[in-house]
């Protein structure tokens, strides 16, 4: 077993307790001034970049690595607010589509200047251009890692 060294310990500790403490700020923020919790934002933003803002449920829960049951729950949500509307999918009688609808759209548009400011605030700022450059370096590393 390879411990962690005293720096490395450190730096994880840093490391999880600013990025849990940045998705809690950016969550009340967008609850605050979106009117809606930031993952119902980030599926809406998912519809929207999709071919004719329609995606499987599956792929929306493998995007937002979360369980069916819990995307299901959300696009429920989403639907009782009329931004989302559920179809069912062509070839499959089991597999069903979500459809962002214009008043989805609506909303998007209208919470996403509230988002972009609140991302700015608590994670592009603060950071210096080259830092943010190292962030995103970083970042990509660790994605194309843990999507192996």
């Amino acid at each position: 077993m390879r411990w962690l060294t005293e720096d490395e310990q450190s730096t994880w500790q840093a490391f999880g307790m600013a990025s849990r403490l940045l998705v809690d700020r950016l969550d009340r923020d967008m609850q605050a001034q979106g009117g809606m919790p930031i993952t119902y934002y980030e599926l809406l933003v998912l519809l929207s970049g999709a071919p004719e803002r329609t995606a499987r449920m599956s792929d929306l829960a493998k995007w937002t690595n979360s369980k069916p049951s819990r995307i299901s729950h959300a696009v429920n949500k989403l639907e009782e607010a009329g931004w989302v509307r559920r179809e069912h999918f062509a070839g499959d009688r089991r597999g069903w589509l979500a459809v962002l609808t214009d008043k989805g759209q609506a909303a998007l548009e209208a919470a996403a200047p509230g988002h972009v400011a609140s991302v700015r605030e608590h994670l592009v700022d603060p950071l210096t251009p080259e830092q943010l450059t190292q962030l995103g370096d970083i970042s990509r590393v660790l994605l194309s890692h843990l999507t192996r």
